[in-house]
Protein backbone atom coordinates (compact mmCIF):
# COMPACT_ATOMS: atom_id res chain seq x y z
CA UNK A 1 0.00 0.00 0.00
CA UNK A 2 3.15 2.73 0.82
CA UNK A 3 4.69 1.57 -2.24
CA UNK A 4 1.40 2.26 -4.38
CA UNK A 5 1.31 5.40 -2.52
CA UNK A 6 4.72 6.18 -3.17
CA UNK A 7 4.61 5.68 -7.18
CA UNK A 8 1.30 7.79 -7.36
CA UNK A 9 3.05 10.55 -5.53
CA UNK A 10 5.80 10.19 -7.82
CA UNK A 11 3.73 10.07 -10.91
CA UNK A 12 1.87 13.33 -9.68
CA UNK A 13 4.94 15.16 -9.37
CA UNK A 14 5.81 14.32 -13.23
CA UNK A 15 2.55 15.45 -14.41
CA UNK A 16 2.49 18.80 -12.37
CA UNK A 17 5.13 20.15 -14.38
CA UNK A 18 3.20 19.53 -17.29
CA UNK A 19 0.09 20.78 -16.17
CA UNK A 20 1.56 23.68 -14.47
CA UNK A 21 2.97 24.78 -18.39
CA UNK A 22 -0.82 24.61 -19.32
CA UNK A 23 -1.62 27.62 -21.36
CA UNK A 24 2.20 28.90 -21.43
CA UNK A 25 4.20 29.10 -24.74
CA UNK A 26 7.89 29.89 -25.87
CA UNK A 27 7.94 31.69 -29.13
CA UNK A 28 11.18 32.98 -31.73
CA UNK A 29 10.49 35.48 -34.23
CA UNK A 30 12.13 36.36 -37.48
CA UNK A 31 12.01 40.03 -38.33
CA UNK A 32 12.88 42.52 -41.12
CA UNK A 33 15.77 44.75 -39.42
CA UNK A 34 15.89 47.30 -42.66
CA UNK A 35 13.17 48.66 -41.48
CA UNK A 36 14.77 50.24 -38.30
CA UNK A 37 11.86 49.16 -35.58
CA UNK A 38 14.05 45.67 -35.24
CA UNK A 39 16.81 44.41 -33.78
CA UNK A 40 16.67 40.99 -34.84
CA UNK A 41 15.60 37.56 -34.08
CA UNK A 42 13.44 37.48 -30.43
CA UNK A 43 12.37 35.14 -28.56
CA UNK A 44 9.23 35.14 -25.51
CA UNK A 45 7.10 33.94 -23.05
CA UNK A 46 3.50 33.96 -23.01
CA UNK A 47 1.40 33.67 -20.53
CA UNK A 48 -2.23 32.87 -21.72
CA UNK A 49 -3.84 33.05 -18.57
CA UNK A 50 -2.71 36.49 -17.79
CA UNK A 51 -1.87 37.70 -21.13
CA UNK A 52 1.26 38.91 -20.39
CA UNK A 53 4.50 38.11 -22.71
CA UNK A 54 8.01 38.28 -21.61
CA UNK A 55 10.88 39.14 -23.91
CA UNK A 56 13.30 36.55 -23.12
CA UNK A 57 16.32 37.08 -25.54
CA UNK A 58 17.17 39.15 -28.78
CA UNK A 59 19.71 38.18 -31.54
CA UNK A 60 21.33 40.86 -32.96
CA UNK A 61 23.84 41.62 -35.43
CA UNK A 62 21.63 39.81 -38.24
CA UNK A 63 20.41 41.29 -41.40
CA UNK A 64 16.58 40.62 -42.15
CA UNK A 65 16.79 37.30 -40.63
CA UNK A 66 13.02 37.06 -41.19
CA UNK A 67 12.39 33.03 -41.83
CA UNK A 68 13.74 30.69 -39.08
CA UNK A 69 13.92 26.70 -38.93
CA UNK A 70 14.80 24.68 -35.84
CA UNK A 71 16.05 21.92 -35.71
CA UNK A 72 14.27 18.92 -33.79
CA UNK A 73 16.11 18.56 -30.69
CA UNK A 74 16.19 22.40 -30.54
CA UNK A 75 19.58 22.18 -29.90
CA UNK A 76 19.96 24.63 -33.29
CA UNK A 77 18.22 27.67 -35.37
CA UNK A 78 18.90 28.75 -38.76
CA UNK A 79 17.58 31.88 -40.46
CA UNK A 80 18.18 33.61 -43.74
CA UNK A 81 19.89 36.73 -44.26
CA UNK A 82 17.55 38.51 -46.77
CA UNK A 83 19.14 40.78 -48.57
CA UNK A 84 19.69 42.14 -52.61
CA UNK A 85 23.39 41.96 -51.54
CA UNK A 86 25.62 39.31 -48.54
CA UNK A 87 22.39 37.06 -49.14
CA UNK A 88 23.24 34.45 -46.66
CA UNK A 89 22.16 31.41 -44.49
CA UNK A 90 22.79 31.70 -40.30
CA UNK A 91 23.47 29.06 -37.81
CA UNK A 92 22.92 29.26 -34.23
CA UNK A 93 22.83 27.59 -31.41
CA UNK A 94 20.20 27.62 -29.16
CA UNK A 95 19.89 27.22 -25.18
CA UNK A 96 16.35 26.17 -24.70
CA UNK A 97 16.86 26.80 -20.89
CA UNK A 98 18.22 30.61 -21.21
CA UNK A 99 16.29 30.88 -24.44
CA UNK A 100 19.26 32.44 -26.20
CA UNK A 101 21.00 32.31 -29.60
CA UNK A 102 24.58 32.33 -29.81
CA UNK A 103 25.94 33.02 -33.52
CA UNK A 104 28.36 29.75 -35.34
CA UNK A 105 28.46 30.75 -38.47
CA UNK A 106 26.88 32.11 -41.56
CA UNK A 107 27.55 30.73 -45.31
CA UNK A 108 26.43 32.77 -48.68
CA UNK A 109 23.31 31.21 -50.55
CA UNK A 110 25.41 32.47 -53.77
CA UNK A 111 21.96 34.00 -54.86
CA UNK A 112 19.56 36.91 -53.80
CA UNK A 113 17.04 37.52 -51.43
CA UNK A 114 16.44 34.13 -49.68
CA UNK A 115 12.97 33.93 -48.02
CA UNK A 116 12.73 30.26 -46.50
CA UNK A 117 14.99 28.19 -44.66
CA UNK A 118 14.24 24.37 -43.58
CA UNK A 119 17.30 21.46 -42.16
CA UNK A 120 17.29 18.32 -42.20
CA UNK A 121 20.14 15.85 -40.21
CA UNK A 122 22.57 16.28 -42.91
CA UNK A 123 21.76 19.79 -44.95
CA UNK A 124 20.19 23.34 -44.80
CA UNK A 125 17.70 24.59 -47.91
CA UNK A 126 17.25 28.27 -48.51
CA UNK A 127 14.62 29.67 -51.19
CA UNK A 128 16.10 32.43 -53.06
CA UNK A 129 13.09 34.47 -53.72
CA UNK A 130 15.06 37.43 -55.91
CA UNK A 131 17.57 34.91 -57.40
CA UNK A 132 14.62 32.50 -58.49
CA UNK A 133 16.81 29.39 -57.20
CA UNK A 134 17.47 27.13 -54.35
CA UNK A 135 20.66 26.64 -52.24
CA UNK A 136 21.77 23.55 -50.42
CA UNK A 137 24.32 23.65 -47.38
CA UNK A 138 26.04 20.76 -45.52
CA UNK A 139 25.21 20.65 -42.02
CA UNK A 140 27.39 19.67 -39.41
CA UNK A 141 27.70 17.51 -36.15
CA UNK A 142 28.65 21.20 -34.52
CA UNK A 143 25.57 22.95 -36.52
CA UNK A 144 27.71 25.25 -38.34
CA UNK A 145 27.08 25.35 -42.21
CA UNK A 146 29.40 24.71 -45.05
CA UNK A 147 29.94 26.42 -47.89
CA UNK A 148 27.22 26.04 -50.55
CA UNK A 149 27.53 23.13 -51.75
CA UNK A 150 24.69 23.11 -54.73
CA UNK A 151 22.23 26.34 -56.35
CA UNK A 152 19.67 25.02 -58.29
CA UNK A 153 18.47 27.66 -60.85
CA UNK A 154 15.26 27.78 -61.98
CA UNK A 155 13.99 29.69 -65.90
CA UNK A 156 11.09 30.35 -66.85
CA UNK A 157 8.14 32.77 -66.55
CA UNK A 158 4.46 32.98 -66.45
CA UNK A 159 1.25 35.88 -67.35
CA UNK A 160 1.47 38.40 -64.56
CA UNK A 161 3.69 40.71 -66.38
CA UNK A 162 4.49 42.67 -63.25
CA UNK A 163 5.14 39.41 -60.76
CA UNK A 164 6.54 37.03 -63.10
CA UNK A 165 8.77 37.81 -65.47
CA UNK A 166 10.81 35.61 -64.06
CA UNK A 167 11.61 33.12 -61.71
CA UNK A 168 10.80 33.66 -57.76
CA UNK A 169 11.17 30.57 -55.58
CA UNK A 170 9.18 30.97 -52.45
CA UNK A 171 9.45 28.12 -50.23
CA UNK A 172 11.44 24.96 -49.66
CA UNK A 173 9.42 22.28 -47.89
CA UNK A 174 11.04 18.54 -47.34
CA UNK A 175 7.95 15.55 -47.19
CA UNK A 176 7.32 14.31 -43.57
CA UNK A 177 9.44 11.13 -45.00
CA UNK A 178 12.42 13.39 -45.98
CA UNK A 179 12.91 11.69 -49.15
CA UNK A 180 11.75 14.64 -51.80
CA UNK A 181 12.34 18.44 -51.03
CA UNK A 182 9.68 20.68 -52.92
CA UNK A 183 10.21 23.99 -54.62
CA UNK A 184 7.30 26.57 -54.72
CA UNK A 185 8.56 28.79 -57.74
CA UNK A 186 5.86 31.79 -58.02
CA UNK A 187 7.64 33.54 -60.92
CA UNK A 188 7.13 30.27 -62.86
CA UNK A 189 3.53 29.09 -61.35
CA UNK A 190 5.68 25.77 -61.22
CA UNK A 191 6.12 23.43 -57.96
CA UNK A 192 9.50 21.26 -58.51
CA UNK A 193 9.96 17.90 -56.81
CA UNK A 194 13.64 17.08 -56.27
CA UNK A 195 14.75 13.90 -54.99
CA UNK A 196 16.74 14.15 -52.43
CA UNK A 197 20.26 12.39 -51.52
CA UNK A 198 21.31 12.97 -48.03
CA UNK A 199 24.59 10.97 -48.56
CA UNK A 200 25.00 12.49 -51.89
CA UNK A 201 28.54 15.01 -52.00
CA UNK A 202 27.26 16.34 -55.50
CA UNK A 203 23.51 16.72 -56.71
CA UNK A 204 22.23 16.09 -53.23
CA UNK A 205 18.66 17.45 -55.24
CA UNK A 206 17.88 15.79 -58.07
CA UNK A 207 14.98 16.83 -60.14
CA UNK A 208 12.27 14.41 -60.05
CA UNK A 209 8.53 15.94 -61.19
CA UNK A 210 7.11 19.07 -61.84
CA UNK A 211 3.45 19.97 -61.29
CA UNK A 212 2.24 23.57 -63.28
CA UNK A 213 -0.40 25.29 -61.84
CA UNK A 214 -3.07 27.65 -62.53
CA UNK A 215 -1.54 30.62 -64.77
CA UNK A 216 -1.20 33.58 -62.67
CA UNK A 217 -1.64 32.31 -59.60
CA UNK A 218 1.71 32.57 -58.09
CA UNK A 219 2.72 29.49 -55.96
CA UNK A 220 3.86 30.81 -52.32
CA UNK A 221 3.55 28.59 -49.14
CA UNK A 222 2.23 24.81 -48.41
CA UNK A 223 1.74 22.17 -45.56
CA UNK A 224 1.44 18.67 -45.87
CA UNK A 225 -0.30 16.68 -44.19
CA UNK A 226 0.77 13.93 -41.85
CA UNK A 227 1.06 11.45 -43.58
CA UNK A 228 2.22 12.98 -46.45
CA UNK A 229 -0.31 12.04 -49.16
CA UNK A 230 -2.21 15.95 -49.33
CA UNK A 231 0.23 18.80 -49.93
CA UNK A 232 -2.57 22.20 -49.25
CA UNK A 233 -0.91 24.92 -51.55
CA UNK A 234 -1.25 28.43 -51.11
CA UNK A 235 -1.41 30.71 -54.42
CA UNK A 236 -0.56 34.49 -53.69
CA UNK A 237 -1.47 36.52 -56.27
CA UNK A 238 -4.82 34.88 -57.03
CA UNK A 239 -5.83 33.44 -53.73
CA UNK A 240 -6.42 30.07 -54.69
CA UNK A 241 -5.92 26.68 -52.39
CA UNK A 242 -4.87 24.19 -54.18
CA UNK A 243 -5.39 20.57 -52.51
CA UNK A 244 -2.61 18.00 -54.30
CA UNK A 245 -2.28 14.52 -54.12
CA UNK A 246 1.47 12.60 -53.57
CA UNK A 247 2.24 9.78 -54.50
CA UNK A 248 5.95 8.20 -55.06
CA UNK A 249 6.97 11.64 -55.52
CA UNK A 250 4.73 12.44 -57.95
CA UNK A 251 1.99 15.32 -57.85
CA UNK A 252 -1.50 15.80 -58.70
CA UNK A 253 -4.52 18.31 -58.23
CA UNK A 254 -7.84 16.94 -56.31
CA UNK A 255 -9.18 20.47 -55.80
CA UNK A 256 -8.86 23.82 -55.62
CA UNK A 257 -10.56 26.72 -53.79
CA UNK A 258 -9.81 30.14 -53.21
CA UNK A 259 -9.48 32.55 -49.25
CA UNK A 260 -10.73 35.18 -51.63
CA UNK A 261 -14.38 35.54 -51.01
CA UNK A 262 -14.71 39.58 -51.48
CA UNK A 263 -13.50 40.24 -55.02
CA UNK A 264 -12.74 43.93 -54.71
CA UNK A 265 -9.59 43.38 -52.31
CA UNK A 266 -6.55 43.47 -53.15
CA UNK A 267 -4.77 40.01 -53.07
CA UNK A 268 -1.55 39.09 -51.48
CA UNK A 269 -2.48 35.71 -50.13
CA UNK A 270 0.52 34.65 -47.65
CA UNK A 271 0.77 31.80 -45.41
CA UNK A 272 -0.88 28.65 -44.78
CA UNK A 273 -1.06 25.96 -41.80
CA UNK A 274 -3.00 22.94 -40.76
CA UNK A 275 -4.85 22.07 -36.82
CA UNK A 276 -2.35 19.95 -35.31
CA UNK A 277 -4.93 17.15 -35.21
CA UNK A 278 -5.19 17.90 -39.12
CA UNK A 279 -8.78 18.40 -39.51
CA UNK A 280 -8.71 22.47 -40.11
CA UNK A 281 -6.38 24.12 -42.35
CA UNK A 282 -6.41 28.29 -42.06
CA UNK A 283 -4.15 30.54 -44.33
CA UNK A 284 -3.66 34.36 -44.22
CA UNK A 285 -4.45 37.33 -46.52
CA UNK A 286 -2.27 40.57 -46.56
CA UNK A 287 -3.29 42.92 -49.28
CA UNK A 288 -6.15 45.49 -48.62
CA UNK A 289 -8.17 42.31 -47.09
CA UNK A 290 -5.84 41.42 -44.12
CA UNK A 291 -7.52 38.45 -42.62
CA UNK A 292 -7.71 34.41 -41.79
CA UNK A 293 -9.76 32.16 -43.79
CA UNK A 294 -10.40 28.55 -42.36
CA UNK A 295 -11.51 25.53 -43.96
CA UNK A 296 -12.38 21.84 -42.74
CA UNK A 297 -10.84 18.90 -44.18
CA UNK A 298 -12.47 16.14 -45.28
CA UNK A 299 -11.73 12.68 -44.99
CA UNK A 300 -10.72 12.77 -48.07
CA UNK A 301 -9.01 15.72 -48.23
CA UNK A 302 -10.85 18.37 -49.46
CA UNK A 303 -11.73 21.81 -48.38
CA UNK A 304 -14.44 23.20 -47.30
CA UNK A 305 -14.99 26.96 -45.86
CA UNK A 306 -15.95 27.54 -42.40
CA UNK A 307 -14.90 31.34 -41.64
CA UNK A 308 -13.14 34.27 -42.27
CA UNK A 309 -12.59 37.13 -40.27
CA UNK A 310 -10.19 40.21 -39.95
CA UNK A 311 -6.75 39.79 -38.22
CA UNK A 312 -6.48 42.82 -36.18
CA UNK A 313 -3.29 44.19 -38.14
CA UNK A 314 -1.67 45.20 -41.68
CA UNK A 315 0.43 42.24 -43.71
CA UNK A 316 -0.54 38.69 -42.21
CA UNK A 317 2.49 38.02 -43.10
CA UNK A 318 3.29 34.53 -41.50
CA UNK A 319 0.98 32.43 -38.18
CA UNK A 320 2.08 29.97 -35.85
CA UNK A 321 -0.83 27.58 -34.58
CA UNK A 322 0.50 26.91 -30.89
CA UNK A 323 1.16 23.10 -30.20
CA UNK A 324 -1.98 22.16 -28.16
CA UNK A 325 -4.36 23.89 -30.77
CA UNK A 326 -5.47 26.38 -28.63
CA UNK A 327 -4.69 29.37 -30.06
CA UNK A 328 -3.51 31.14 -33.38
CA UNK A 329 -0.44 33.91 -33.32
CA UNK A 330 -0.78 36.11 -36.42
CA UNK A 331 2.59 38.03 -36.98
CA UNK A 332 2.09 41.65 -38.62
CA UNK A 333 4.73 42.88 -40.61
CA UNK A 334 3.60 46.57 -41.55
CA UNK A 335 1.45 47.17 -37.75
CA UNK A 336 4.48 45.05 -35.90
CA UNK A 337 2.42 43.48 -33.57
CA UNK A 338 1.21 39.60 -33.17
CA UNK A 339 -2.57 39.10 -32.68
CA UNK A 340 -3.57 36.16 -30.44
CA UNK A 341 -6.55 34.40 -31.21
CA UNK A 342 -8.43 31.62 -29.65
CA UNK A 343 -9.20 28.32 -31.30
CA UNK A 344 -12.14 26.43 -30.88
CA UNK A 345 -10.55 22.98 -31.58
CA UNK A 346 -13.86 20.94 -32.06
CA UNK A 347 -15.02 23.52 -35.06
CA UNK A 348 -11.77 25.18 -35.80
CA UNK A 349 -13.24 28.28 -35.45
CA UNK A 350 -11.29 31.74 -33.95
CA UNK A 351 -11.70 34.23 -32.02
CA UNK A 352 -9.85 37.72 -30.75
CA UNK A 353 -8.79 37.36 -27.27
CA UNK A 354 -8.04 41.00 -27.05
CA UNK A 355 -4.51 40.12 -26.58
CA UNK A 356 -1.32 41.13 -28.69
CA UNK A 357 2.38 41.44 -28.45
CA UNK A 358 4.52 44.45 -29.98
CA UNK A 359 7.70 43.48 -32.29
CA UNK A 360 9.09 45.52 -35.07
CA UNK A 361 8.46 44.28 -38.11
CA UNK A 362 7.30 40.26 -37.44
CA UNK A 363 7.70 37.65 -39.84
CA UNK A 364 8.23 34.56 -39.10
CA UNK A 365 6.96 32.90 -35.46
CA UNK A 366 8.32 29.37 -34.20
CA UNK A 367 6.87 27.75 -31.13
CA UNK A 368 8.90 25.18 -29.19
Amino acid sequence: MKRSLFINFFVALLVFPVCAQKGNYRLLIGTYTDSGKSQGIYSYDIDMKTGVSTRKSVRTGVLNPSFLTITPDRKFVYSVSESPKGSAANAFAFNERTEKLTSINASLTKSDGPCFITSAEKHVFTANYGGGSLSVFGRRADGSLTNVLQVIQHVGKSINSERQNEPHVHQVILTPDKKYLLANDLGTDKVTVYQYNPTARANVLVPYDTLSVKPGSGPRHAVFSKDGKKLYLLQEIDGTVSVLGMKNGRLSLIQETSIIKNDKVVIRAADIHLSPDGKYLYATNRGTANDITCFSVGNDGKLTFIQQIPTGGDGPRNFAITPDGQYVFVAHQQTDNIVIFKRDTKTGRLAATGTQIEVGSPVCLLFY
